[in-house]
C-alpha cells in the first residue's frame, strides 16, 4: 500500500502542526491502520513459530543452546542488511517486511517461552505424571498454562520492538507510519509530518503493550489474587 503524503507547508517548519493533523488525517489513520496490520500478522506468525521452538528446547535440553543461539544470531543482524538479503528473493512489499519483522521478534518469545516452561515447579509436573497425563497432556493442561505470564511478557516486548521495526520497511514499499516518517525527510525535513509520525506509533506500541497487559490479567486470574 502506498500513501500519497501532502502537507501545507508551515513557515516556522515547528515540530508540532494542528494544521498538519488536519489536512492530512486521512493519510495518517490509513498509514497508522496499516502499521497496526502489519505488526498484528508479524507477531501472530512469529509466536506459532517460536512457541513449537521453545516447547522443543524444553523436551529436548540439548536443542536449547542451538535454538537460542540461532535465534540471537538473527536478532543480531542489522535490519537494512535483512531487508537486503530477503528482497531479491521475495521481492518489494508486505511479504518482505513481515518476514523480516517475524525473524527479529522470534529470540524474545523463544526465550521468554522457555524460561516460563523451565519455572513450572517439578513437583507440579511429578503430581502430573502421578495423574496419568503424558507428554501432550502435561504440556497442554498444566505447563503452558504456568507459563503463560512468562510467554506474555514475550509477546509484549516483541509486539514493542515490532512497532518499531516495521517503520524500517519503509526501504521496500511497506513501513506504516515508516512511510510518513520517511516522507518527512524527503519534505525538505518537515518536521511536524515527521513528528507526527513518530508520535502515532510510540502510542500504537503503548495502546498494544496495555492490551497484552489487560489480556494477561484476564488470562492469569491467581496473579491477580497471590499479588493482592
Amino acid at each position: 500500500m502506498s500513501f500519497r503524503l501532502s502537507y501545507r507547508a508551515d513557515p516556522g517548519n515547528p515540530w508540532f502542526s494542528w494544521q498538519y493533523l488536519r489536512d492530512n488525517s486521512d493519510t495518517l489513520v490509513a498509514a497508522l491502520r496499516d502499521h497496526a496490520s502489519l505488526t498484528a500478522r508479524a507477531v501472530l506468525i512469529a509466536a506459532l513459530i517460536a512457541v513449537p521452538l521453545a516447547v522443543v528446547a524444553y523436551w529436548f535440553r540439548p536443542l536449547a543452546g542451538p535454538i537460542l543461539a540461532f535465534t540471537g544470531v538473527l536478532y543480531t543482524i542489522p535490519s537494512l542488511a535483512l531487508f537486503a538479503f530477503i528482497a531479491p528473493y521475495l521481492g518489494i512489499g508486505t511479504v518482505t517486511v513481515l518476514t523480516v519483522v517475524v525473524l527479529y521478534a522470534l529470540l524474545v518469545i523463544v526465550r521468554n517461552t522457555v524460561a516460563g516452561l523451565t519455572q513450572v515447579p517439578p513437583e507440579v509436573r511429578e503430581a502430573a505424571e502421578g495423574m496419568g497425563y503424558g507428554r501432550w497432556g502435561r504440556l497442554f493442561r498444566i505447563e503452558l498454562p504456568l507459563a503463560l505470564p512468562g510467554i506474555l511478557t514475550g509477546l509484549r516486548l516483541a509486539t514493542v520492538s515490532t512497532v518499531a521495526l516495521v517503520t524500517v520497511g519503509v526501504v521496500v514499499g511497506r513501513g506504516g507510519l515508516g512511510q510518513v516518517i520517511f516522507a518527512g525527510f524527503q519534505n525538505n525535513f518537515y518536521k511536524a509530518q515527521i513528528m507526527a509520525g513518530t508520535l502515532l506509533c510510540v502510542l500504537l506500541a503503548l495502546v498494544l503493550d496495555l492490551i497484552l497487559a489487560g489480556l494477561g490479567r484476564l488470562l492469569t486470574p491467581w496473579l491477580t489474587r497471590r499479588s493482592s
